[in-house]
């Protein structure tokens, strides 16, 4: 949430220096005479130089900052020379463009050097903004691009992020951060053995340093958090000598942020809240779990959470007028429901783990991007501004990871905020499960052609995809859509003789599962082979995903949730036939640690009579999967899809 910035004052940032040399960007230059050495690879692309310097800097009492980044890239594929053909520089509305050099070296040794004409300039057609390219010309396999730019920008003092590591080989990194001598900054590796030091050599400006050679690229691996799991640096400014004054900190952020949500609303807003709060249904003797759901329901349905940048929506008086609200504007609303019928909560801060982070120890403003209630009374979350989510159900990716916990207090007459980093636990796998029951029987006369009954029911996040947004579906769409999210997802040519909803009303999510039930005919399962039958029992579990690594696994997994499946199909087997390969139906695989069953498949039968019964359970009970455990998560999840091949024989007896 970049606004809580704008909340934090920069407390008397002032200089006790009675004077600065020139900022460093005033002697930084490339290379006249460039002779940089590429050994023979196989490589698409390999960064001969990567460096980032950044300085803050006081202009008539001003800070400001300069921040450049210098590559040097030889690019050997065309699908590299393609993507770095025009390499965009970075445009915001309060930084500018005060240097910037490209040019071309050939593997010939020749040096093109872009003149203004190849810095162009393009529009974004819907914003509006102007923005800045180097367009490369004359490259090869084999050619490298250099490039350097200075933006001087409003200075990023709360935590900024520079990333080391990437998809691509480099040879040189470089960090370098200048600041007066009253400025002292706070740095952390991230995924990096190596730190920032300080160069205590630098006398008239402070300097912090990073440096590391040849790092190998990071491959993209499946389902890895790729940005948030490749090495990065974060800094912040920490404290100024000159006044002895600490810049970041979240007991600030508290503050500023129980100030702002929690202000004395006047006698107008009192009326406009108590008008607003008389349309939602709660009666007195519901508990604050129900409250909390009930108002965040009506919310989402009757509030429009608009994009646009207008100031207005961030008012209550606003909101509640217009039904239109931006982010600030609709947590505003959620405070003002939340203190109207009494419901305890707290306001959290936390990051989409997949991009990055949150770090329990660096306080940095970087990390307050994304904004949940907690309910200490369900301990249960929500997620005022994601309209696809419920409460009990948050972003998935918000959770099982640290957060920002912010309450505030009226203590005699003063008002008081508390903030502490807890860790936002993800939801157990029973709370979000997939449940099907099949009952497959075959035709008489044709074994090819079958009857078969389905019973879905769907849990949590399974349930939150449909359930909540049935009522938004056109009535002559419904049978459509549901058909082919369910009833066809194996065979698109069943015929559905009949289909049954249960619990479909949006108001119900969280209480009761979503269900479906179905009767198909299907002539997808089973083919003839002579005198027997192939029974595709495998395919009625629908689709399953499969992972394939050829490489050892260096990066994380990471799941949206936890989550279990419960499969039950019941198969009446054709008179006079068996199944000559029961077996193959028998899967096992599980991984247990400490005495915890984390990841599990386990398919298996029983047969009475002509009635065969086959279950598979299937559960994911840990989120993250560390690079250690990756092939037993892997072997549970190929099982699943193990299973889908299988095909049972049926033969005469």
């Amino acid at each position: 949430m970049n606004f809580i910035k704008s909340l934090i004052l920069l407390l008397c940032i002032t200089s006790n220096s009675s004077a600065q040399t020139s900022p460093f960007y005033k002697s930084y230059d490339w290379d006249t005479n460039p002779n940089y050495v590429i050994e023979a690879s196989d490589k698409d692309m390999i960064a001969l130089k990567e460096k980032v310097v950044t300085e803050f800097f006081f202009e008539d009492q001003n800070l400001t900052e300069y921040y450049l980044e210098h590559k040097v890239l030889w690019l050997n594929s065309d699908d590299r020379i393609e993507e770095y053909n025009k390499v965009y520089l970075p445009y915001a509305s309060n930084a500018s463009l005060v240097a910037n050099k490209a040019r071309v070296i050939k593997k010939t040794g020749e040096i093109i050097v872009l003149d203004a004409s190849k810095i162009l300039q393009a529009e974004n057609e819907e914003t509006g903004s102007k923005y800045n390219y180097f367009a490369f010309e004359g490259i090869e396999k084999g050619s490298i691009i250099e490039y350097y730019y200075v933006e001087k920008r409003r200075p990023k003092y709360q935590g900024a992020r520079v990333d080391i590591e990437s998809d691509y080989d480099k040879q040189f990194v470089e960090f370098d951060l200048y600041a007066p001598t009253n400025l002292l900054f706070n740095f952390k590796s991230f995924n990096l053995e190596t730190a920032v030091v300080k160069d205590e050599s630098s006398t008239e400006k402070l300097h912090w340093q990073f440096a590391v050679k040849d790092l190998q690229g990071i491959d993209r691996e499946e389902q890895a958090p790729y940005t948030a799991a490749i090495g990065y640096l974060m800094y912040k400014l920490h404290k100024n000598t000159a006044n002895n004054t600490i810049i970041t900190s979240y007991n600030e952020v508290a503050q500023n942020l129980y100030a702002f949500y929690y202000p004395g609303y006047t006698e107008e807003e009192n009326k406009l809240i108590e008008k607003f709060a008389k349309k939602i249904a709660i009666n007195a003797d519901e508990d604050e779990e129900n409250k909390a759901r009930i108002i965040d329901l009506y919310l989402k349905e009757n509030i429009y959470i608009s994009e646009s940048g207008n100031d207005e929506l961030k008012e209550l008086k606003k909101v509640l007028t217009s039904k239109t609200a931006n982010e600030r504007g609709i947590i505003k609303l959620y405070i003002a429901l939340f203190k109207q019928f009494d419901i305890t909560h707290e306001m959290v801060l936390t990051t989409n783990r997949l991009e990055l982070k949150f770090d329990k120890e660096f306080e940095a403003t970087t990390f307050l991007q994304e904004f949940l209630f907690y309910f200490p009374a369900s301990k249960k979350y929500l997620a005022p501004s994601k309209f696809g989510t419920r409460f009990g159900f948050p972003p998935p990716y918000y959770m099982d990871n640290y957060g920002l916990f912010v309450t505030g207090y009226d203590i005699n007459g003063k008002r008081k905020a508390f903030s502490e980093v807890k860790y936002i636990e993800g939801l157990p796998a029973n709370s979000s499960k997939d449940e099907m029951f099949i009952d497959v029987s075959f035709h008489k006369e044709d074994f090819t052609k079958n009857t078969i009954k389905i019973h879905r029911k769907l849990h949590g996040y399974y349930a939150m995809n449909i359930q909540p947004f049935m009522n938004l579906i056109q009535p002559d769409r419904k049978n459509e859509v549901i058909d082919d999210a369910f009833a066809k997802s194996s065979d698109k040519n069943a015929q559905v003789l009949s289909r049954e909803l249960i619990h479909e009303d949006p108001s119900l999510f969280g209480l009761k599962p979503f269900e479906v039930t179905f009767d198909l005919r299907s002539e997808y399962f089973v083919e003839k082979a002579g005198t027997k039958f192939l029974f595709k029992i495998g395919a009625l579990i629908g689709p399953q995903m499969e992972m394939y690594q050829e490489k050892k696994r260096i990066l994380p997994l990471e799941a949206e949730f936890n989550r279990s499946y419960y499969r039950t199909l019941k198969i009446t087997i054709p008179e006079g036939y068996k199944v000559s390969n029961l077996d193959d139906i028998t899967i096992k695989n599980s991984y247990t640690k400490d005495g915890k069953e984390l990841f599990i498949f386990d398919s298996y039968y029983s047969l009475e009579g002509n009635v065969l019964t086959v279950t598979a359970d299937e559960h994911y009970r840990e989120t993250i999967v560390a690079p250690e455990l990756f092939e037993a998560y892997r072997t549970v999840i190929n099982s699943a899809a193990d299973f889908n091949k299988v095909t049972l024989v049926l033969e005469p007896k």
